[in-house]
């Protein structure tokens, strides 16, 4: 699979300027031949936003209709992270619309992280996995891939690689650095870690979006500035994964 990766400010509630960012990407992203894009968490409307539940979007609202059309003109799939409104309960969601721009899933976060998320959010309940380009691909959001047991009951499930939309702020940079390659070395999966940049409200994320291959080697990552990213995954040697999970004791 070659996958692309956009690196981006918040567009701090300017659903326009956030589409324009994304069709931007996604033309790239096809001119290089990737087979998705994956975007930051929460890009619509932007992560730190002062009423996320008042700007949450419906399933088939005009932004995610534009955006699933702009990934069948590009004909690359899109992952993108938005607030979800379904009925009573507002989601931290993230879709991805197929190469055709059909809706191959629609993933809610299970970890929500902190107060504020806890308090706008309802929780997921369910993994999101289906094939593509070639993979059996699931998404996390942010937080959900610092779980272990997260990552091996996809990676139990076949799954090879994740995408993973974050809105990872400072300072916890040893995320991107160390968590993330952890996470695919010790499952064997290939992890696209999405990341927001700049600064937006009282947050200022850390940027450092990176492709980690199945080994935990680091295929490419951004600094602190705007980018896109775009990787041919490695294949997964079975020599070198790991069996962890097959190895694991269970004791006490």
């Amino acid at each position: 699979m070659r996958l692309a990766l956009l690196q981006l400010p918040s567009p701090a509630g300017d659903l326009d300027a956030a589409c324009r960012a994304v069709e931007a990407g996604l033309a790239a992203a096809a001119a290089a031949g990737a087979a998705v894009l994956v975007t930051p968490e929460l890009l619509l409307p932007g992560y730190n936003q002062p009423d996320l539940a008042g700007q949450a979007l419906t399933a088939d609202s005009p932004s995610l209709r534009r955006l699933a059309q702009a990934a069948g003109d590009a004909a690359c799939a899109l992952v993108i992270g938005y607030a979800e409104r379904a009925g009573a309960q507002v989601y931290n969601a993230a879709a991805c619309f197929g190469a055709d721009g059909a809706l191959l899933a629609n993933y809610r976060k299970v970890q929500l992280y902190g107060p504020r998320e806890k308090a706008t959010f309802a929780p997921g309940n369910a993994y999101a996995v289906f094939p593509l380009a070639g993979e059996t691909v699931a998404l996390l959001i942010c937080y959900d891939v610092e779980f272990s047991p997260h990552v091996k009951a996809l990676s139990d499930r076949g799954v090879t690689v994740l995408l993973v939309p974050t809105a990872n702020m400072q300072p916890f940079t040893h995320v991107g650095r160390a968590t993330v390659p952890a996470m695919a070395a010790n499952h064997g999966v290939s992890i696209a870690y999405a990341n927001l940049c700049g600064t937006e409200g009282d947050l200022a994320y850390v940027g450092g979006s990176l492709i980690a291959g199945p080994h935990g080697e680091v295929l490419a990552q951004a600094g602190e500035m705007p980018a896109l990213l775009v990787v041919d995954l490695p294949r997964r040697d079975p020599h070198r994964l790991s069996t962890q999970s097959a190895d694991l004791r269970r004791i006490g």
